[in-house]
């Protein structure tokens, strides 16, 4: 990130606080996944993996899915997990069917490289919840998650008004 980038983002959180936009749900959202991503990224980059792809590497960990199952899961387009998922696979990390068992679906799945690579970057963000955690010590983690759960649960996406 550049220093003039880093300056301007420090100017708006600046500015956020002088207004109830600081106490806007969906401002301190914003500002809480973009601390994350931000996270992840720098854990996940020593790996080789971008977010998406640990997205897609988790995902498969509960068995094979197709390309869209996966999309849906990471919150990315098909198109941009037919690249995840095609990169992943160049590197031996997921393996899929060449020619489809039926149809145009080739549910791919983790290779045993690819869950050693999982393992490890899953500790990586483990420790990186667990920081998010003590930042509310005191409170209840569950039921931040569950609130947040139902906050995404009530509101429809766009696509269904």
């Amino acid at each position: 990130m550049s220093d003039a980038r880093s300056a301007g983002d420090a100017e708006g959180a600046a500015g956020a606080d002088d207004s109830d936009l600081a106490r806007r749900l969906g401002y301190v959202l914003k500002q809480a996944q973009s601390a994350l991503r931000s996270r992840m990224d720098g854990a996940l980059r020593p790996l080789g993996l971008t977010v998406p792809q640990y997205a897609c590497l988790e995902l498969l960990a509960s068995g094979p899915l197709t390309n869209a199952e996966l999309a849906r899961g990471a919150f990315v387009t098909a198109q941009s997990m037919n690249s995840v998922v095609t990169s992943l696979q160049e590197r031996g990390l997921v393996a899929r069917e060449d020619v489809a068992p039926s149809g145009r679906r080739r549910p791919a799945e983790l290779t045993e490289s690819g869950r050693a690579l999982l393992a490890e970057a899953d500790g990586s963000v483990r420790r990186i919840e667990a920081q998010m955690i003590e930042a509310i010590a005191g409170r209840d983690a569950d039921r931040l998650v569950d609130d947040l759960s139902a906050i995404a649960e009530h509101l429809p996406s766009a696509d269904q008004g």
